[in-house]
């Protein structure tokens, strides 16, 4: 079954050069730019994706697209943290029927 993304409002997560937790934590701060009170831990990762309060301006209304891109270095160099934020991301967009999170394949660039 494939979901119908069209209309979201798109984010870009790009991981490229992460290569830790703290690292990824800071993208993800950065790209939905979220609030100076954001944990930076996996549960919070999870109640802010799933926070419509804290989306993007214009997300609310459209649902919210991230796109990750750049993960598989950091996929490689610490897989256990790279399954535990794949759940994180999985678990929000299960929450929360307006997010969708999609890794794309290839380079970054």
């Amino acid at each position: 079954m494939s979901e119908d993304l069209t209309g979201r409002f798109p984010v870009a997560l790009d991981l490229d050069g992460v290569g830790d937790k703290a690292g990824l934590m800071d993208r993800v701060a950065r790209a939905l730019a979220l609030p100076d009170w954001f944990g930076r831990n996996w549960d919070a990762l999870a109640d802010s994706l799933s926070d419509q309060t804290v989306w993007p301006e214009g997300a609310v209304e459209q649902g919210l697209l991230i796109v990750v891109r750049g993960w598989q270095a950091y996929a490689e160099a610490r897989p256990e943290e790279w399954r535990t934020a794949q759940d994180v991301f999985t678990e929000a967009a299960d929450r929360t029927p307006s997010l969708a999170v999609v890794l794309a394949l290839g380079r970054s660039s």
